[in-house]
């Protein structure tokens, strides 16, 4: 019985669950996804994980495991939950200081963190988003935002593969990268986006067995815009490094304006950060993105809303999620649901739904 407020599982973490601010903006959403794929894994549910075939490029879906999400059992005693960290394996390929990652799972030995495991990007998204709530229900999907440090983040996982191999980099993109003398500028840019894309794709499908876990994307189901839980109303879906890129390099071919729109822009960045890595072994993320802007703000990436997302997500998992709201008293544990700031939609949600937190925990 847990008698102070706390979060299924996190039982080694930086944040402090006693303390109302780690029950706060950007906390929570960050906390809680972490806290239900354990949950998941001690019910023998495995998240829905996106990946890419590498004969197609196309996204597909299989299964996979918390542990292959985390890189460790979550019930190891000596695994650490330390959020809003950098991922410090990175920090060779880079020629700025690191940005922070939502999440990064490390093996602690001797109470000291040894070795960092997995960095993870979370999205805590609903369903359905404003786009798609007037859809048939088997329609309804999530907006996903992106945020630039997923990019810089997805670049680095993939220039990791070739720490000892720059030349299979520089075979997919110097070509094309030598063309461009101002990446700032639309009209030297735009024409050459088809060729941007096309040798992206072309290494992600020749290196498709080298794709891991990037970004845990849980969704939480209401009925239309209301804050009513679906019964069944929470499930996880996994994004492969490689699915992540494939979501936004697939919205970003040119139609031969010189427009460029965020979800190009990411696509530029991603292939400017490859391109820096293989001429020159390093990653200047920093001025990439504050020089590369096209005259668009870079407090985020790009936004996929639900009418696109739809094509990805679509599964008996969206339409159906496999956790009950019932199964929340049993995520958020010893009153947390009480710490809650209900300004907040899915914290509103939950305080909307508060009485299924009356009585004893489900076995």
């Amino acid at each position: 019985m847990n008698n102070h407020p706390t979060l299924f599982g996190l039982n080694n973490t930086n944040r402090d669950f006693s303390n109302k601010d780690d029950w706060g903006k950007n906390v929570f959403n960050n906390a809680f996804p972490a806290s239900l794929l354990c949950y998941m894994f001690s019910k023998q549910i495995r998240p829905v994980y996106l990946s890419i075939d590498k004969e197609t490029g196309n996204v597909f879906h299989s299964k996979i495991s918390t542990k292959d999400v985390f890189g460790k059992n979550p019930f190891d005693d000596d695994l650490f939950f330390a959020f809003e960290h950098q991922f410090s394996p990175y920090e060779t390929l880079v020629s700025s200081s690191l940005p922070r990652i939502d999440l990064v799972l490390s093996q602690m030995k001797n109470d000291l963190l040894d070795v960092a495991l997995r960095g993870i990007e979370i999205k805590l998204t609903v369903v359905p988003d404003n786009s798609t709530t007037e859809e048939k229900k088997e329609d309804q999907s999530a907006e996903i935002v992106v945020r630039p440090d997923t990019i810089v983040y997805l670049a680095l996982s993939i220039a990791r593969n070739f720490t000892s191999n720059k030349g299979e980099l520089k075979k997919h993109l110097v070509s094309t990268g030598d063309k461009i003398s101002d990446w700032n500028e639309p009209t030297i840019v735009a024409p050459l986006m088809n060729e941007i894309v096309q040798p992206l794709k072309g290494l992600l499908c020749h290196t498709a067995n080298l794709q891991e876990p990037l970004l845990l994307q849980p969704i939480w189901r209401t009925t239309g815009k209301s804050l009513q839980l679906e019964d069944n109303c929470l499930d996880a879906f996994v994004w492969s490094n490689y699915a992540m890129a494939i979501l936004f390099i697939d919205n970003s071919y040119n139609d031969s304006s010189y427009k460029i729109t965020r979800v190009a822009r990411a696509t530029i960045w991603l292939f400017k950060m490859l391109y820096d890595y293989a001429k020159t072994g390093k990653i200047n993320h920093a001025t990439t993105i504050r020089n590369i802007n096209f005259g668009s703000q870079t407090d985020k990436a790009f936004a996929v809303s639900g009418i696109k997302t739809i094509s990805y997500l679509r599964s008996d998992e969206l339409l159906n999620p496999r956790v009950t709201k019932n199964e929340l008293k049993n995520i958020i544990l010893g009153g947390g649901h009480k710490m809650l700031s209900p300004e907040r939609r899915f914290d509103a949600a939950i305080m909307s739904n508060a009485s299924i937190f009356e009585g004893k925990n489900d076995a």
